[in-house]
């Protein structure tokens, strides 16, 4: 067993109302860390996201006494008539290792294979790190979660495939147009569908963006924010023959654009080709534009499709993901229990002794019999003199802090190398 907690709330057992309220931000997250490290925890790390808030921690005792530790944290936001016991999850020993390790995976997320995690569970650790409330076992722990994440990137394709419809609108344009720097995209709409494919878009570098709104205002606030160019609604048909990309995600009754509107545009741009994305319901542009040479029409039920798809295919990857996660807990597993005294004591004498019985075979041809028995004898001693201080402060040690002397031994078996052995060897 080893001594670790994961205390959580997320997407599965809190509405996102709740959620939103228990999101910390880094000020709030160092205030909350540096006030609780030395009263109730050895290590903690605490990680929030927009879907997740968790405390991994080292209790200094069995568990932490007096208040609930979800009260804790709720007081610390000033929400605690807002959250329930039963928002909250509670992990133990190697059942909390294997939640971060599926975090970090992306299989958790609310988004299967969201790629967004790895990077949030990073600031998290890096942040806890910075204000010393980490030590060997969180550190190991958090180390071992973000390899996790770059072998599930690299060995796997759950991150692959657009699972978004604002990402799927990017896909599709990039499919068409290989280098979006030369391109420009007509934004109609500035709600949160049309900022999300602004963001993705440009992540894309895209070379120009083009905004129009019913409610100007809205529009120069995203251009204020990502750049481009405001545009007037009421002059979109004069302005189609700029664009190469038409993302519309504004809710209408009827089509803001129709196909004789369309038609018209492409003569003007010389008949190059034209994607157009009507994310709208009802579509905003006549889906009949589809029958014009060079114009890729896409509507919401075509990006679900291909949502669709890529979730499946997502979905096909898992089994490689959990047999990557089983692999790095049994590794995890291993270093743990190798914190131990005797077997470390056992490990570093094996060590030491391979070291002395390899020197002599290879200068044993330079001893007679009887020298090589002496030189035996008296390397045995030396090894035995080097070795007995050491093992008896690490065996004096045991009646101490269980934690300090894990960290005595961590440290010993870095200098020594012995954690490679380990692995190596299991």
């Amino acid at each position: 067993m080893i001594n670790l907690i994961c205390l959580g709330i997320n997407h599965r057992t809190a509405p996102v109302e709740v959620r939103e309220k228990f999101s910390f931000s880094n000020e709030e997250l160092r205030t909350f860390l540096s006030s609780t490290k030395g009263q109730k925890f050895n290590e903690v790390v605490l990680v929030s996201t927009c879907n997740r808030t968790e405390l991994y921690f080292v209790p200094k005792n069995e568990y932490p006494n007096g208040t609930p530790l979800w009260q804790s944290l709720a007081t610390a936001k000033n929400i605690s008539g807002i959250v329930k016991p039963e928002n909250f999850y509670h992990l133990s020993s190697y059942n909390a290792v294997k939640h971060l390790l599926r975090v970090a995976s992306g299989i958790d997320s609310m988004i299967l294979g969201d790629i967004q995690i790895l990077g949030q569970i990073k600031d998290s650790f890096l942040l806890a790190r910075e204000i010393s409330t980490t030590g060997v076992t969180l550190t190991r722990l958090f180390n071992k979660a973000l390899h996790v994440g770059k072998r599930v990137r690299t060995e796997t394709a759950l991150g692959e495939g657009a699972v978004s419809v604002s990402y799927a609108a990017t896909e599709l344009a990039s499919k068409i147009f290989d280098d979006l720097s030369k391109r420009t995209a007509l934004l109609i709409g500035a709600g949160e569908t049309g900022e999300l494919t602004t963001k993705n878009l440009l992540e894309k570098k895209l070379g120009k963006l083009l905004v129009a709104n019913r409610t100007r205002e809205r529009a120069e606030e995203l251009v204020g924010k990502f750049g481009g160019s405001v545009v007037e609604f009421s002059n979109l048909t004069n302005e189609l023959k700029n664009a190469d990309i038409i993302v519309s995600s504004i809710n209408i009754p009827t089509h803001i654009l129709t196909a004789t509107d369309i038609k018209q545009a492409m003569k003007q741009r010389g008949n190059r080709p034209l994607v157009i994305i009507d994310i709208g319901v009802p579509r905003n542009i006549d889906p009949a534009c589809n029958k014009i040479d060079n114009v890729f029409y896409h509507d919401i039920d075509a990006l679900s499709h291909i949502i669709d798809v890529n979730l499946e295919r997502r979905k096909a990857e898992v089994p490689k993901v959990q047999q990557i996660i089983l692999d790095e807990l049994i590794d995890f597993s291993n270093w743990y229990n190798s914190l131990q005294v005797t077997p470390t004591i056992q490990q570093l004498r094996e060590s030491v002794e391979a070291i002395r019985r390899g020197e002599l075979e290879k200068h044993r041809h330079h001893f007679s019999d009887e020298q090589l028995q002496e030189v035996e004898l008296i390397t045995n001693r030396i090894v035995n003199k080097i070795l007995h201080q050491p093992m008896v402060n690490l065996k004096n040690g045991t009646t101490t802090n269980e934690d300090e002397t894990r960290h005595k031994l961590h440290i010993l078996r870095s200098l020594f190398g012995l954690d490679k052995k380990v692995t190596h060897e299991q």
